[in-house]
């Protein structure tokens, strides 16, 4: 059995208003990779915070290679050997790949007044050959796939002789194949010694890749067990408190006299968009699947007002409408959730409340005034049956999980009274019990009479939401398929099929 390397003791951790960590125990042992899983807001970034010197810890012990370690900055930790990868990427897009490892230890010659960019491409290079990456170190880092990007920082991370490296929510925006790579290479650096912390809400990969599993819940430590002896269901069990059960729909709870709220005839916009028709019903949870670069987003933009219509047709409730600006969608009824929620879906610096109402503030005014005894009433009131986890709704949105904020821009639609809601990759970078409580949800909002485009790139997802399925490969409509019958493997049959049927 493998000897520890870290361990972490009785760690607790406040925040104002918030008991963050509560006396938790973890313990990583060299070499090994160990699945760090849990709700949002269960406690696991802030203690990760905590081991890399991001935050102080208010009590309790770590200790690193058998000693006492209390690291005061990013700086010191990675100086010992640990290193962090985290889901948003911290890197100069506009530097080489090169310039991007080193930065901050460059290579330099003539007295050190000079660069010594061959002689940093060339140990870049040589970095790149023993983790057996393909990458050119003379590439300038935005001309890189994500997934590139990302092994780029995980290499910069390993050129500082990391004894442990975090993984934070690592492969949210990668392909498959993306996935694969970096399953090898963290393979690869087990085999040498490196220990792994891998933090992630996909159960699958969980137990493809991972050693051990330890299981936090609302600031405390669940527990821990080997990979192999447990099963997803007792991982989920562990994380929300009670058991999920997760199966596809078996047949659309649509009306057979629903009227259509949404009728797209021949949309073109940009590269991703070519001649894209569908139809949406009240009441439907209407899926979009396909691979990525298949144009989803980008149609749900275009619709939205957010990318150019170069031609084509939309009709909301029959009636055609010229859609040119988010603001014309808002006002046709028309809700958009994006896939990247912190750069077009909230203002992190604001707080709950005035993300809340961000679409809706015409609402609540007088000519001059906001009401603002009306505006806290209607955000109480959504905060409560969102089950959004907020001290008040004058809390600053940058202080609550993912999850969370994904709920804060559902309250914008719901307060806004959107009829037709599209929802962007609802449930990435969320655990499975934010998931449910946004499934349950959206069930509601067709119940009521709205209609959900829902975009996901998780065949589960879809195939447990959808009433109808629109599949997209390269910018085309490849195939539309009823819920009764379908399959994953018919879906990837549609989602890989270049021309349209």
């Amino acid at each position: 059995m493998n000897e520890s390397v870290l361990s972490m003791k009785g760690i607790q951790k406040r925040f104002m208003g918030v008991h963050a960590l509560k006396g938790v125990d973890f313990e990583l042992r060299s070499g090994e990779i160990h699945a760090l899983v849990g709700e949002n807001g269960a406690g696991k970034s802030t203690m990760m915070k905590v081991l890399t010197g991001i935050y102080e810890k208010d009590s309790g012990e770590i200790h690193f290679q058998g000693k006492l370690f209390h690291p005061h900055n990013p700086k010191q930790a990675l100086s010992a050997g640990i290193g962090i990868i985290h889901q948003e990427l911290n890197m100069m897009e506009q530097l080489t790949v090169a310039q991007n490892i080193f930065i901050g230890r460059e290579s330099m010659k003539r007295g050190g007044l000079f660069l010594d960019d061959k002689r940093q491409k060339q140990k870049a290079g040589e970095l790149f050959n023993r983790l057996n990456m393909n990458i050119d170190p003379a590439e300038t880092l935005s001309r890189l796939t994500i997934g590139k990007q990302q092994m780029v920082e995980i290499a910069k991370a390993v050129s500082h002789d990391l004894k442990v490296l975090i993984l934070d929510e690592p492969t949210t925006a990668l392909t498959e194949i993306e996935i694969e790579e970096l399953f090898t290479i963290m393979r690869d650096l087990s085999s040498k010694g490196v220990a792994m912390i891998y933090i992630s809400h996909r159960m699958d990969e969980i137990g493809r890749i991972t050693d051990r599993v330890t299981v936090m819940r609302d600031g405390e430590y669940i527990g821990t067990n080997d990979t192999e002896k447990i099963t997803k269901e007792d991982i989920i069990n562990m994380m929300v408190g009670r058991v999920i059960y997760e199966k596809p729909k078996e047949k659309s709870n649509v009306r057979p006299d629903a009227g259509i709220v949404l009728e797209v005839n021949n949309l073109n916009a940009g590269k991703l968009v070519n001649n894209v028709s569908f139809k949406l019903r009240k009441g439907e949870i209407l899926g979009f699947a396909g691979l990525m670069g298949a144009g989803r987003t980008e149609t749900a933009r275009a619709i939205f007002g957010a990318d150019e219509i170069q031609s084509g047709t939309i009709k909301v409730n029959g009636k055609p409408v010229h859609i040119t600006s988010p603001m014309v969608a808002v006002a046709h009824g028309i809700g958009y959730l994006s896939e990247d929620r912190k750069r077009y879906g909230l203002a992190t610096g604001l707080s709950v409340i005035e993300n809340s109402l961000m679409a809706s503030y015409d609402k609540y005014d007088s000519g001059i005034f906001i009401h603002a005894g009306k505006v806290r009433t209607v955000t109480d009131k959504y905060v409560k049956k969102l089950g959004i986890k907020t001290p008040t709704i004058d809390q600053l949105l940058n202080n609550l999980s993912g999850g969370n904020q994904q709920k804060v821009v559902i309250a914008k639609w719901l307060i806004n009274d959107a009829d037709i809601l599209i929802f962007d990759e609802p449930t990435r970078g969320i655990d499975v019990g934010a998931k449910s409580e946004i499934y349950t949800l959206m069930n509601e909002l067709v119940a009521q009479g709205k209609s959900i485009i829902m975009i996901s790139s998780e065949l589960p997802e879809v195939l447990r939401m959808s009433d109808r399925i629109v599949v997209m490969c390269e910018g085309r409509v490849t195939g539309e398929l009823d819920i009764e019958g379908a399959s994953q493997e018919e879906v990837m049959k549609y989602a890989t099929m270049r021309e349209s049927v």
